[in-house]
């Protein structure tokens, strides 16, 4: 095994994995990055000081904020810091773009020539699937369950037929409410695991069926969590079938092939057919 090689780049932007909770699970190369990047784009940055202070690192570079409210302003300033120097983007905790900031930098540096690079480390999504002990050779990952009750309802329905395992993140004031109508839609036998609180002191990992998960979680759940829940064994959803969710896609804005992407993405369809089958019908004034 090589030497651990606290490298960093000249110039560019830096995505870097953050911990969880547990400080130790910080990486060497973090903390270099930490310690020689010209300007650290934190989500918080009483946060990342706080990091830095316990790894015994000193900042050098300048800290500035970028989260969800701020980040489309910061991106061209980041990008020209990016072409002078190391920029690095961290988020709260876990990797940076996973359901947290990051997106719109790294598209503008990569649309922009500039160099990406990213430090791998903990992850809240990976973390929960391997402890979820259910089969996740294959899954797909949603960020945050919809918050809006018919939203929800549409997102677990396209999980009926899906036979990927799902991996996303709710609230705790949430949790029992979308455990319930997922028992609901899914089948209450359905197997999941409600990860609570990762690398933390009180870290809880609960596996079961949904409805036994639902009855356990209406007692109150506090922490950051994370759910996986099986595959389905359905029939699997159809082109044809899925018509009408791109069409209310394409009605409220949105452009035909992205609706496509997504819903094909979601349903575990091929995009071409289901692109073909939303012409056809489009054509027909179905």
């Amino acid at each position: 095994m090589s030497a651990i090689e606290p490298w960093l780049p000249a110039s560019g932007i830096v995505v870097a994995a953050t911990p969880l909770g547990n400080v130790g699970d910080a990486s060497p190369r973090l903390s270099e990055a930490l310690r020689r990047a010209d300007v650290v784009a934190a989500e918080d940055t009483r946060r990342v000081r706080n990091l830095a202070a316990a790894l015994g690192v000193e900042i050098a570079g300048r800290v500035v904020s970028n989260f969800d409210h701020n980040e489309d302003r910061r991106v061209a300033e980041l990008v020209a810091e990016a072409r002078r120097g190391v920029v690095l983007v961290v988020s709260d905790a876990g990797m940076p773009l996973v359901s947290d900031p990051g997106h719109a930098l790294v598209t503008a540096a990569h649309d922009a020539g500039v160099p990406v690079t990213c430090l791998p480390g903990p992850s809240a999504v990976t973390t929960a699937l391997a402890l979820s002990g259910l089969s996740v050779g294959h899954f797909i990952f949603d960020g945050f369950a919809p918050r809006k009750a018919g939203a929800r309802r549409a997102w677990l329905e396209s999980l009926v037929g899906q036979p990927r395992a799902v991996c996303f993140f709710e609230s705790p004031h949430r949790i029992a409410g979308t455990l319930a109508e997922a028992a609901d839609v899914l089948g209450g036998e359905r197997r999941a695991a409600v990860c609570r609180e990762l690398t933390k002191t009180y870290e809880e990992v609960r596996r079961g069926t949904l409805a036994a998960l639902a009855e356990w979680a209406a007692e109150g759940l506090r922490g950051e969590i994370t759910v996986v829940i099986e595959g389905g064994e359905g029939p699997a959803a159809q082109p044809g079938d899925l018509v009408g969710l791109v069409l209310e896609r394409v009605s409220a804005g949105e452009r035909l092939k992205d609706a496509v992407k997504e819903v094909a993405r979601a349903h575990g369809v091929k995009t071409g057919e289901l692109y073909d089958a939303a012409l056809a019908a489009r054509s027909s004034g179905s």
